[in-house]
């Protein structure tokens, strides 16, 4: 039998990174078993559905490297793969739950339900329904619902026995029927619910295999029930654990609960991003952490899903995605570091291109000291300054105060260094300038931190001789001179 993995993503907002992960785990699942990835579209909050939530989503999925053989855009045997197009089977299936007897109209206003929920919190109890529309008269229930009168289609639940789940993450887990509510499966608006709308569209779809987060277990027993009711088999289900913060407690904003594109955003690379996600829960072994997305589809099995919680560490974030920046060639490193550079206002995409060897020099010398592409602007925006008016950091400024020859000092060594500057050979100038230090009996700090100054304005970063070499001969003496002035 062909494995069907489904990801079905509600268009209310930007693509988290908790559905990141399962959208990966469904993916690889199917990929590796030569199944079918299946994108579906639940979209039946309309007040916050929107196109543009649903383009994020997708662009999301697409920007971590995972596309889908049926869905939005592509099409398929089981479509339409959006619920709001789906509506016509809903009634259908809720008609045959109704004719069945495994549905029933409930006529029980808000008012009512809210006083009983009120009452049963006073008493102790857990909410639930009690069943006053249970035992209507399918008869007399379609005579008030001809006539006009507002209802809800709430499912039967069986009252005794126990519905069984095995899980392929959480093992043999039991569900008392007793405490499974006769839940709505469609309200009085007409519109369907989730539970109701999952199972119409799993069963239709032939889904087998449903992966999906770990607070979705307690929907299951509903599900499972609800399936059959229809007669059929439920697909198998996996549900992966939370992930949480280094607090211990489930992921939130404060600890990292953001969405896919703040973390794009912020300059991650996408393969750091599927790789870190992908450790939530799983591994490819108890050693290795850095897997490519061809790893993953290789080995990725949902029984080793590990059950427990997974911490999510953004230090550990952070270096993963250093070592993948430092992992690409200098070419797509200044594809992805481009539009940052673009949108800090450095440079035009235009004059990048036009410069895309220097570009490459430049990332060059920062490779080793950024962890994200964001972090490239800041630290090479002295290149793009005016000569005359580079951003002395008052760090930087200071320390070059600190030395009383500093004007001198900077003037002679312009006059040796202006001769060995085009063409710049920074090795070989380098080990000339530490000579000329030390034949001056002079500590380092004395030449080098009013030169960093004047060159950078920083009191750190790159390699002075590679910064040179980078502004070029003009640039390196208008800048000597200028600090010559400004450092008086």
């Amino acid at each position: 039998m062909t494995t069907r993995l489904r990801y079905a993503p509600s268009p209310t907002g930007f693509l988290h990174i908790g559905g990141a992960r399962t959208a990966l785990f469904n993916w690889a699942y199917a990929r590796r078993t030569g199944g079918v990835f299946v994108l579906r579209i639940e979209d039946t909050d309309r007040a916050r559905s929107t196109d543009e939530y649903e383009e994020a989503i997708l662009e999301g999925m697409r920007w971590l490297g995972m596309d889908w053989d049926e869905g939005p855009g592509i099409g398929g045997p089981f479509g339409p793969y959006r619920q709001t197009e789906r509506f016509d089977r809903y009634e259908r299936v809720a008609a045959e739950l109704l004719a069945s007897g495994a549905a029933y109209r409930c006529f029980c206003d808000s008012a009512r339900l809210d006083a009983l929920r009120t009452r049963q919190r006073e008493a102790g109890e857990t909410p639930a329904y009690d069943g006053t529309c249970r035992d209507l008269a399918l008869e007399e229930a379609e005579r008030r619902a001809a006539a006009g009168e507002p209802f809800t289609v709430r499912f039967r639940v069986p009252k005794d026995g126990e519905t069984l789940v095995q899980d392929l993450v959480c093992g043999e887990v039991r569900f008392p029927n007793a405490d499974v509510d006769d839940w709505i499966m469609v309200r009085t608006d007409g519109t369907p619910t989730y539970n109701f709308c999952v199972v119409c569209d799993d069963s239709h779809m032939r889904i087998t295999h449903v992966l999906r987060g770990e607070e979705h277990l307690t929907n299951t027993p509903k599900q499972v029930l609800l399936f059959e009711a229809l007669g059929l088999e439920p697909p198998a289900f996996a549900h992966l654990p939370l992930m949480l913060g280094n607090d211990g407690k489930k992921l939130s904003k404060r600890t990292g609960d953001t969405s896919l594109q703040d973390y794009r955003d912020k300059g991650y690379p996408a393969a750091a991003v599927m790789n870190f996600l992908c450790l939530q829960g799983w591994g490819l072994d108890e050693t290795t952490t850095i897997f490519s997305l061809d790893d993953l589809v290789r080995h990725f099995d949902p029984k080793d899903v590990r059950k427990g919680g997974s911490v999510f560490d953004p230090k550990k974030f952070l270096w993963m995605a250093g070592e993948y920046l430092r992992r690409e060639s200098l070419e797509e490193l200044a594809t992805h570091c481009a539009p940052f550079v673009v949108a800090a206002g450095l440079a035009t995409e235009e004059e990048l291109a036009e410069r895309a060897e220097w570009f490459r020099a430049v990332l060059a010398t920062e490779r080793e000291r950024i962890q994200l592409y964001s972090e490239l602007p800041a630290r090479i925006a002295y290149l793009f300054q005016d000569d005359d008016a580079v951003v002395y950091d008052p760090k930087a400024e200071k320390n070059a105060r600190k030395h009383e020859g500093r004007i001198e000092l900077l003037e002679t060594y312009l006059e040796w260094l202006r001769p060995r500057l085009d063409p710049l050979d920074v090795d070989a100038v380098r080990e000339a300038t530490k000579a000329f230090v030390a034949e001056r009996e002079l500590r380092f700090p004395a030449l080098f931190q009013p030169l960093r100054c004047a060159l950078m304005g920083a009191a750190g970063g790159a390699d002075l001789f590679d910064v040179m070499a980078l502004l070029g001969p003009e640039r390196v003496e208008r800048r000597i001179r200028a600090a010559m002035e400004r450092l008086a």
